[in-house]
């Protein structure tokens, strides 16, 4: 099972983050090897999205049940992909009224030998730069 765990202080709202953070089909503007994103279903307290990611010829689709709790969580579970296992959550801590401390924590395991080790790759980068990709995102959004 692979582990990623990711965090950043950023000068803004957790209201404001969460935004960002929950604005899933704005993600292929920002995100590298994002290229699709799509709301399946969404009502207030749960979002099915699906995302679709490429990097070097390498492509993968998967789709995802959130949980949502604003502006403090965000919960992500597996519905459809490459996965055997995949959890993960945003969580979202505030400090004072304008600053808020952002982490990610995604657990995954690939499923099957076909899966095969470039889309691991492509996920694991994906993943590992999403706290990196919403950071900029925000001072773009929000002027810093």
């Amino acid at each position: 099972m692979n582990d990623i765990r990711r965090s950043a202080l950023l000068p803004y709202s957790a209201e404001r983050v969460y935004a960002l953070i929950n604005d899933v089909e704005a993600y292929p503007q920002y995100m590298d090897g994002c290229v699709g994103a799509e709301i399946l279903f969404a009502d207030d307290n749960t979002m099915e999205a699906r995302l679709d990611l490429s990097r070097a010829g390498i492509r993968m689709s998967f789709t995802t049940r959130n949980s949502l709790t604003p502006p403090r969580r965000i919960v992500l579970s597996l519905v459809d992909g490459p996965f055997e296992k995949l959890k993960g959550e945003w969580e979202l801590l505030a400090l004072g009224d304008a600053a808020c401390k952002v982490s990610l924590h995604l657990r995954f395991a690939l499923s099957g030998a076909l899966v095969g080790a470039a889309t691991k790759q492509l996920f694991n980068s994906v993943a590992n730069n999403l706290v990196d990709a919403l950071v900029k995102r925000a001072n773009q959004q929000y002027g810093k």
